[in-house]
């Protein structure tokens, strides 16, 4: 087995003395694990970091064995680190990456969309730069996975307009109209999600509520549900951004 490849680093964990065991996404290959000798080193700490984007090189004698992995920086996003905010996201959407994928699966898609939404993280000025991007991003993910939502039209109506719910159970969007009646129970549908754009900060909000709900109840269950955790954190420090 060999596969070399640019890739983004999404979990490091030490192994032994010195290693340290690193998932990180490709877009032909997937989500790949590698053992990297010296990983915890202070020469390869600073490149191991997730978010980063590397040129990985995993070589294996069988397809069984957990490859040995050699990297080199190709581009360094630990300059957020010192950044509540950023970090935050940094944090989140790479470890919800390397919990929710299967290993050695294509996700083409998702590796370009992680990859522009981690470098949006870098280069905007503010949170409003890049937080349309992750609500967009989880909403693929969830797609990806099997478990996407149908935006498209109203489940109960067929209509395609006025569209400003969705069932929390169906996953499909309802039109105000037909969910007046019932929208305590329904989540609301921000219409950046529809018409594009970066949406208002409340619309962001709604977004991660709305994505928020199906990836726990579909995605994070068991053991994966710990790291919820880093979403809330960054939940929180969206909203007072806000306030």
């Amino acid at each position: 087995m060999h596969v070399e490849a640019q890739a983004i680093v999404c979990a490091v964990r030490s192994h032994g003395e010195h290693g340290a065991i690193v998932r990180a996404l490709t877009s032909s290959d997937g989500l790949l694990a590698g053992y990297v000798r010296g990983g915890r080193s202070r020469r390869l700490r600073p490149i191991l970091v997730p978010g980063n984007l590397i040129r990985a090189d995993y070589r294996a004698r069988t397809e069984e064995q957990l490859p040995a992995l050699t990297v080199e920086l190709t581009e360094s996003r630990a300059s957020m680190l010192s950044e509540p905010l950023p970090v935050a996201a940094i944090e989140w959407t790479t470890a919800l990456t390397a919990s929710c994928l299967p290993e050695a699966q294509p996700y083409p898609r998702l590796y370009a969309a992680l990859d522009g939404m981690l470098a949006a993280v870098v280069a905007a000025p503010s949170a409003r730069g890049w937080a349309a991007a992750l609500v967009r991003y989880e909403l693929l993910l969830l797609s990806e996975l099997g478990f996407g939502l149908d935006l498209s039209a109203c489940v109960a109506t067929g209509s395609h307009d006025d569209l400003g719910y969705v069932s929390p159970k169906s996953g499909g969007a309802v039109s105000r109209h037909a969910g007046e009646t019932y929208r305590d129970r329904l989540l609301p549908l921000p219409l950046f999600l529809i018409e594009g754009g970066s949406g208002s900060w409340f619309d962001i909000l709604d977004g991660l509520r709305l994505t928020g709900h199906f990836l726990e109840r579909d995605l994070l269950q068991g053991r994966v549900a710990d790291i919820l955790a880093a979403r809330e954190r960054l939940v929180d420090r969206l909203k007072r951004a806000v306030s």
